[in-house]
């Protein structure tokens, strides 16, 4: 299955994330905590981990 990987530099991963999940958890299932989140959109999953310089996102 295709993957797509994307590393976004910022200082404030991990709000980021909560707030993608916090966003979508309306319309998909979707578990996080403040470092890693997963997103079961209806195209795939999407992966998130928040570190102190990026905020890591991969589409499945």
């Amino acid at each position: 299955m295709p993957t797509s990987h994307v590393d976004v530099a910022t200082e404030h991963a991990s709000r980021y994330l909560q707030q993608l999940c916090k966003h979508w958890a309306h319309k998909f299932p979707v578990e996080f905590d403040p470092n890693h989140g997963t997103i079961d959109l209806s195209l795939g999953r999407t992966v998130l981990d928040a570190d102190a310089a990026a905020l890591h996102i991969a589409v499945t």
